[in-house]
């Protein structure tokens, strides 16, 4: 699919939001959903995101599973007013060819993206140890299937812009179905962050895997019922392929400028219970944040995942 088959209005979603909610499918079945920073690139008709050498499972998971999404639903910092929410389904490909070429990249690209972060990286000299961040994997993908939401309006069903044409033309996906990963089971966990859903976050991000193969991510109203170990999402919402399986519930927010930044995921199971869909949690990931305070204050926050990142980082790069 190229820009010239997108609205203007589509693409400027892509070109001005500052993070998408780019989603994988890893070996187990299971839809995992991060916050990454968009990098479009109009004229190649593809949308890149990258991650650190440290924790490449982002990239990874793509290579082995090139069927991956990115939702467009969070505006702050694009200046936009009212624009639609956007989920692309597309193929992935892995770069990971020259890491000398793709720091370098990184470097130009995030401080055009996110001029107001220049200041918050590291010295020059310090940004040597910190290798594991800036050394990236990228990731290109092509979209395959655009839905969209006119005015992040998810009681609506979505406007579907395809590339392939014999789904235009019968007007349904034509994609074979893939079999699905049942729900784990198991009874649910619960961890003190998770109530602040519904409060700090009223809505998250919730992803699954469409019967084709392909991850399907919305951002939908979420209600904690805490007493019950469960999380009610998406009351109202339409056009969502729903069913029983493995799911992924994320929230995120950051500042207008991304001048900080926080994250965390709850993978669970999603099922149908009194006529309601709901996540039963199974696990809560927390994500690499920035959270405002310090900068001191950050690194201690980070300073356990920080070694972590550094160990990985050095593995990876003796496998080269």
């Amino acid at each position: 699919m190229t820009a010239a088959a997108l609205p203007d209005a589509v693409c400027e979603v892509f070109d001005r939001f500052v993070t998408t909610e780019y989603t994988t499918i890893d070996g187990h079945g299971q839809p995992i959903t991060w916050p990454v920073t968009p990098y479009h690139h109009r004229d190649e008709g593809c949308i890149d995101v990258t991650t650190g050498l440290g924790y490449p499972k982002k990239a990874y998971d793509a290579r082995a599973n090139p069927k991956v999404a990115l939702l467009f639903s969070d505006p702050t910092g694009s200046g936009l007013e009212g624009p639609p929410m956007v989920l692309v389904q597309g193929t992935a490909s892995f770069d990971d060819r020259d890491l000398d070429a793709n720091r370098e990249r990184y470097w130009e690209e995030s401080t055009v993206k996110l001029p107001a972060t220049k200041k918050m990286h590291p010295p020059k000299l310090l940004r040597g140890a910190f290798g594991w961040y800036y050394t990236r994997l990228y990731v290109h993908v092509r979209p395959e299937r655009v839905y969209v939401w006119p005015n992040g309006d998810v009681t609506t069903q979505p406007e579907l812009l395809d590339s392939h044409m014999e789904e235009v033309r019968s007007g349904h996906d034509e994609e074979p179905d893939v079999p699905l990963e049942a729900p784990e089971g198991g009874t649910a966990a619960w961890d003190g962050r998770m109530d602040e859903l519904g409060e700090r976050y009223p809505t998250g991000v919730l992803s699954i895997v469409s019967p084709d193969g392909f991850p399907f991510s919305v951002r939908i109203p979420i209600e904690v019922e805490r007493g019950e170990r469960l999380v009610r999402a998406g009351a109202g919402a339409v056009g969502v392929p729903v069913h029983p399986g493995r799911a992924c519930l994320t929230v995120h927010d950051h500042g207008p400028n991304f001048e900080w930044q926080r994250n965390f995921q709850v993978r669970g199971d999603l099922i149908e219970r009194d006529g309601a869909w709901v996540l039963v949690p199974h696990r809560l990931v927390g994500g690499f944040e920035l959270p405002p305070g310090s900068m001191l204050s950050r690194y201690r926050l980070n300073f356990s995942k920080m070694r972590r990142y550094r160990k990985i980082a050095k593995r990876e790069l003796a496998k080269r």
